[in-house]
C-alpha cells in the first residue's frame, strides 16, 4: 500500500470520529491502568460492569490494596482470569505506593515493570492518559492492519512497527483508536463488513465480503 492511500484511510477514519478515544470508562489514569489490565482476554463491556462496581469502592493503590487480593477478585470475578489479575493488582498497586509515590508512571520501561502490565497495555496508557503517540496492537489492529494492506506484519511486534513507521505523525495521537474501533464493528474477524465499510475502496483485501441476503 502506498503512502496516499495510508493517508486517506486516516482521514477517511478522522472525518467519522474526530476525536475518537477507548471504550473502557476510566476518570484517571491509575483507573485506566487497572482496566486495560483487567481487559485481557475480556471484553470493554465486561471490565466496564466490574469498574462500575469496585471504583466507587477502591479506585486508587492505597483503597485498592485495602481490598486485598481477595476484596478485589470478588469484584472481578465475572471476568476471565480473575485471580491472577487480582494479584497482579495488588502487586501493582504495592509497587505505585512504594516506588511512585501512587501515581502512575509515565514512560514505558516503568509500566513494564508493573506485574500484569505488557507492552500493548503500557501504550495504551501512555496514549490514552498521558497524550504520548504511541500506537498499542491488539487483535482487532493486528487484523486490520493485515487485511487492509495497511501495515502488513507477521506479529504485534512487526505491525507495531510497520504502524509507526507509515502513520502520518499528524495522525499517531488516533491510529489505534481507529482502527481497533473499525476491527470491531466493521472489519470483524470471522466475516468483514465490507459491503457498509468506509474504507472498502481503498482496501487490499481481495475477497470482499458481499451483503448478506435479505
Amino acid at each position: 500500500m502506498n503512502a496516499t492511500k495510508r493517508r486517506a484511510i486516516y482521514e477517511t477514519l478522522q472525518s467519522l470520529d474526530p476525536h475518537p478515544t477507548t471504550e473502557l470508562e476510566f476518570n484517571t489514569p491509575f483507573e485506566l491502568l487497572i482496566a486495560v489490565m483487567l481487559s485481557a482476554q475480556a471484553t470493554d463491556v465486561s471490565v466496564n460492569k466490574a469498574m462500575r462496581r469496585m471504583f466507587p469502592v477502591a479506585n486508587t493503590p492505597e483503597t485498592l490494596l485495602a481490598l486485598g487480593e481477595e476484596g478485589v477478585a470478588d469484584y472481578i470475578k465475572t471476568i476471565g482470569l480473575y485471580r491472577t489479575k487480582a494479584k497482579n493488582v495488588i502487586a501493582t498497586c504495592r509497587i505505585l505506593i512504594d516506588q511512585y509515590g501512587g501515581e502512575v508512571p509515565q514512560t514505558r520501561e516503568a509500566l513494564e515493570a508493573l506485574p500484569g502490565v505488557g507492552r500493548k497495555t503500557a501504550n495504551v496508557v501512555l496514549n490514552t492518559a498521558f497524550g504520548q503517540p504511541t500506537i498499542a496492537v491488539d487483535t482487532h489492529i493486528f487484523r486490520v492492519a493485515n487485511r487492509t494492506g495497511l501495515a502488513p506484519g507477521k506479529d504485534v511486534r512487526a505491525v507495531e512497527a510497520a504502524l509507526e513507521k507509515f502513520t502520518p505523525p499528524e495522525f499517531r495521537q488516533d491510529a489505534h483508536h481507529w482502527l481497533i474501533l473499525h476491527g470491531r464493528y466493521v472489519c470483524k474477524a470471522r466475516r468483514p463488513e465490507c459491503w457498509h465499510c468506509v474504507i472498502e475502496p481503498l482496501c487490499e483485501f481481495k475477497p470482499k465480503t458481499p451483503p448478506p441476503e435479505l
